[in-house]
Parts: structure tokens; C-alpha cells; sequence
């Protein structure tokens, strides 16, 4: 392999690397060692167990949305609505908590799946408003995020108050019993990994290796010709972005059940649109996902430590992320820079 070839293999790291570089000298402009910086980065996010473990709750339903909205993108809509269908499947799942008895396992999977249909049609309304009404689902989505959230924040200081009277700070605490299985004192939970795993591999398999998935491909890179080979557009953008709707309801009861003990304000803590830069930091693949968002997870965990070394703010994590994004969109794909000739693509492919 030349030395070209090895160049263009090794070139989606170049957005990488260039977002590094461009904190580094964030850092050394307020007078902080790279090395103390990104150490203490990494303090924060892998410095115990218990950090470990943290990182690894988060990256769950950050994860979950992300494949979600991997399906969303492949039938070429933007799902930005995510934040609220996030925030619709913790409501669920928090109403089964607090107004239902139940033995434990019949509970979480009533939770579980009450939470995943409160996504999933909090997505069909987007999806209808476009397909019906030519609302783009970006206004759309929006505006029905801003809904779940007062609808969050009526329920928390109106009928789901606790006894002492409204607050913002939350409901009662849900049954023990209502709650996932954690690991120990963390807020980690085996079968939130075990759902996100299963989430992953359905993604993967409907994308590659069903009909569907196929006419979702088709009609993401184009709507006229695949409406001509007789894909229906309506009915599969409603059909994406409802399954999308439903993983990231799914992340939500995670959020709800395993992160916190009662439903919160911002119960979605903003993962719906972190993982928007997710999919696209992972180039919209399914199979890349979980690793950017463990990298996301692990940024974001550490930058709490950061502020407290170096007394730098923890956003400063959120802007590598963000510059990273910025880069692999600008500059990721060599083919449509052209930098290694008309034939770069089909040499790489060749080699």
C-alpha cells in the first residue's frame, strides 16, 4: 500500500486531531499545560471506579438516542424533536412508577414499554405535521420539545407534587421495586446495557439487512426517484421517525429509572441534541455510535474535574466536542475535497 493510500486511510483523523490542536491552544492561552488539561480530563472520567461507572450511565441513553436518530437520518429527516420524545418516555415511565403496583419484572417491562410508545408517538406527531401538514420537522420538533418540558414542569408542580406542596425539584421518590437493578452504588444498570446493546444490533440489522432499511436508504439520498420505484415516503418517514422516537422514549426511561429515582426538571439533561453530534461525528453509522458516544460520555464526566483543576469552566469539554463535529463535517470526507485527485475514491476502493 503507497504511502497515498495509507494517507487517505488515516484522513478522518485528521478532524480529530485538529479539534485537539485547537484546544490545546485554548488551553496554553489561559495559561494551562495541554498535558495538565487532558489529564485532567481523563482523571475525571477514568480516575476510579465510580467514575467508570458514571461515564458508562450516561453513555446508555446517549447511546440509545443516537441509534435512534441513525434511522431518522438514513430516511433523510432531522429528527431535532429527540430532546422531547426523551423527555415524553421519562413522563411514561415515571406515571407507571408513581399510579401502578406491580411484582418488580412485570413493572420495569410495563415501564419500558409505556415509555418507548409515549417516544415513539410524540415522534409520529412531528412526522404527521411533515407529511400532512408541511411542517419541516425541525420546527416541528422544536416546538414539541418546548411542550414536553412545560408539560414535565406542570406535572412536577401540579398533580405529581409531593406531599409538602409544588416544587421544581422533582416528584416523590418511585418504589424501590419501580427502579432498575443498579451495579452497586452507581447509577448503572445491566439491563439498560443489555437494552442498548439489543438497540444497537436491531439498528444494525434493520439498516443492513432488510427491505426496509433499504427503502429508508433510498429515500434519504432521494425522495423523487424513490417514490417512483414505489417507496412511500409518507409512510416510511412516519415509520423512521417513530422507531427513532421509540429508543430515544427508551433512553428516557433509563434517565428516569436509573440516573435519578423520580421524574426531574431537564429530566433529559440535553442528550437529545448531544446526540445529534454524535451521529454526526460518527459519520451517521450505526456500528460507530457507541464509541463516540463513550468518547462524548467520557469528555463531558471529566470536565467537572477540569474546572476543578485548573479552574478553567467545564465547557470546555462541550468545546472540543462541538470543534470536532465542526471539522469531521467540514473537512471529513477527502472525496468531496477532491485533495487526492478525481480518482481518490475509486483508488482507495481499489487498494
Amino acid at each position: 500500500m503507497t504511502g497515498r493510500a495509507w494517507l487517505r486511510r488515516l484522513w478522518p483523523l485528521a478532524p480529530v486531531l485538529g479539534a485537539l490542536v485547537i484546544t490545546s491552544g485554548l488551553l496554553l492561552l489561559f495559561g494551562v499545560s495541554p498535558f495538565e488539561g487532558f489529564g485532567a480530563l481523563l482523571q475525571g472520567a477514568f480516575g476510579t471506579e465510580a467514575k467508570v461507572l458514571s461515564v458508562a450511565a450516561f453513555w446508555v441513553p446517549l447511546t440509545l438516542a443516537a441509534a435512534g436518530l441513525v434511522v431518522a437520518f438514513t430516511a433523510g429527516l432531522w429528527n431535532i424533536g429527540v430532546e422531547g420524545q426523551i423527555v415524553m418516555g421519562a413522563v411514561a415511565s415515571s406515571w407507571l412508577a408513581l399510579r401502578f403496583d406491580a411484582p418488580r419484572p412485570i413493572l420495569l417491562v410495563a415501564e419500558i414499554l409505556v415509555a418507548m410508545a409515549a417516544g415513539a408517538l410524540w415522534a409520529g406527531v412531528v412526522a404527521i405535521f411533515k407529511t400532512r401538514g408541511g411542517v419541516h420537522e425541525i420546527f416541528g420538533g422544536l416546538a414539541l420539545n418546548n411542550i414536553a418540558i412545560i408539560f414535565t414542569n406542570y406535572l412536577i408542580s401540579g398533580p405529581w407534587q409531593p406531599p409538602e406542596g409544588g416544587t421544581f425539584r422533582g416528584t416523590v421518590p418511585f418504589p424501590e421495586k419501580a427502579l432498575f437493578p443498579l451495579l452497586g452504588v452507581s447509577r448503572l444498570s445491566p439491563l439498560s446495557i443489555a437494552l442498548t446493546l439489543g438497540a444497537l444490533a436491531a439498528v444494525y440489522f434493520i439498516l443492513r439487512g432488510t427491505y426496509w432499511g433499504l427503502k429508508l436508504d433510498a429515500l434519504g439520498r432521494n425522495p423523487k426517484s424513490a417514490f417512483l420505484l414505489g417507496v412511500s415516503s409518507e409512510r416510511e418517514m412516519i415509520l423512521a421517525m417513530m422507531f427513532c422516537g421509540a429508543l430515544a422514549g427508551l433512553g428516557g426511561s433509563v434517565r428516569v429509572l436509573s440516573w435519578f429515582d423520580s421524574l426531574r426538571q431537564s429530566i433529559s439533561g440535553g442528550i437529545g441534541f448531544l446526540a445529534l453530534l454524535v451521529v454526526m461525528l460518527a459519520l451517521f453509522r450505526v456500528v460507530l455510535v457507541p464509541f463516540v458516544a463513550f468518547f462524548f460520555s467520557a469528555v463531558l464526566s471529566g470536565s467537572i474535574s477540569l474546572q476543578l483543576r485548573t479552574q478553567l469552566h467545564s465547557s470546555l469539554g462541550g468545546i472540543l466536542t462541538s470543534v470536532m463535529v465542526l471539522l469531521v463535517l467540514l473537512f471529513g470526507d477527502y472525496r468531496q475535497l477532491g485533495i487526492f485527485g478525481s480518482r481518490g475514491g475509486k483508488a482507495l476502493a481499489d487498494e
